[in-house]
């Protein structure tokens, strides 16, 4: 085990943390977790309040990475076929041809998501999952990356419709970037007196980098040891009177490709109990159904930290 690919991971997640940050201040954690999710070949789930840049982050990171991007604002009259898209009638051919949705891009930032139908939340559902849509009984892939980043507002359920538990868990992270700190307020507003904007931010790799950088990440080895301990703190979730329904086997996965993305980004060629603590509340946290004895966020992050503390890591020499 060694160090791989120092200047080359190091240097291209700093650049594309550097470019984003051009435009989103102060939230250097959050978006680094952001494109950790990436690189894990995950999707993305910010739940936070309106106004804090979710949006802004999605196209700045489209930029960064060379991205094909596509944004839909969901209200309950969006349709299935708006994301999916649908099939209509050729009149030179006299067949049906097939109309792309907006879900058939690079990146695409589902906006309020919970305000859609249920109906149209599977569609999006499928395409995140199997990598694929189908329409008229034909199926058609999704471009190669596929990164859905979602938003949904945590207060004010009226109007809306929750996510359900199944597609909650098809999130590998949910992150909340919250309101800047005063400092960072203040430098936002300069930056947007002198025109920066979404357009200032630069591209640092190419779609085929990405991808080259996914497969880099995937060849991260992990000890059987730091997989069992993996499994333990999901297993402890399971085991929780607190908790009514633990983390899937789905979580596992997430928390080993995040921790091996994890060490790839900082150059290293191997996992380390320390890169399972960086992801692990925001990998966890939204798949687990609480009980009433923990109502809120703040109860349900200590309780994941008594678990976290409680479970023994170990050792790597």
């Amino acid at each position: 085990m060694n160090e791989v690919n120092t200047i080359s991971s190091i240097g291209n997640a700093r650049g594309i943390i550097k470019e984003i940050s051009k435009v989103i201040v102060g939230k250097d954690e959050a978006l680094i977790k952001v494109l950790l999710a990436v690189i894990a070949g995950g999707h993305i789930l910010m739940e936070d309040i309106p106004g804090v840049g979710k949006t802004t982050m999605a196209i700045s990171l489209s930029r960064a990475l060379g991205l094909d991007y596509n944004r839909v604002q969901f209200t309950p009259d969006v349709l299935p076929s708006d994301i999916i898209g649908y099939s209509i009638l050729d009149k030179e051919s006299g067949k049906m041809k097939y109309q792309k949705g907006a879900v058939l891009c690079n990146l695409f930032l589902a906006d309020e998501l919970n305000r859609a139908t249920s109906r149209t939340q599977s569609a999006l559902l499928q395409a995140m999952e199997e990598g694929l849509v189908t329409v008229d009984n034909c199926t058609y892939p999704v471009p190669q990356p596929f990164i859905v980043i979602a938003t949904q507002n945590p207060t004010g359920a009226k109007g809306t419709q929750m996510l359900p538990d199944s597609q909650m868990d098809r999130f590998m992270l949910r992150l909340s970037m919250g309101y800047p700190a005063h400092e960072d307020e203040i430098e936002m507003i300069r930056r947007k007196q002198q025109g920066v904007s979404t357009e200032s931010v630069s591209q640092v790799v190419s779609r085929d980098d990405l991808m080259q950088i996914r497969k880099e990440a995937e060849q991260v080895y992990i000890k059987d040891d730091v997989i069992d301990y993996i499994v333990r703190l999901c297993e402890r979730t399971r085991n929780d009177d607190r908790i009514i329904q633990g983390a899937s086997p789905r979580a596992s996965l997430a928390l080993t490709a995040l921790s091996k993305a994890t060490a790839w980004i900082q150059g290293r060629d191997y996992v380390l109990p320390k890169d399972i603590r960086f992801v692990f509340r925001d990998a966890i946290e939204h798949r687990l159904i609480w009980s009433s004895e923990v109502p809120d966020s703040s109860s349900r992050t200590a309780v994941l930290e008594e678990l976290f503390r409680a479970e023994k890591a170990p050792a790597i020499r």
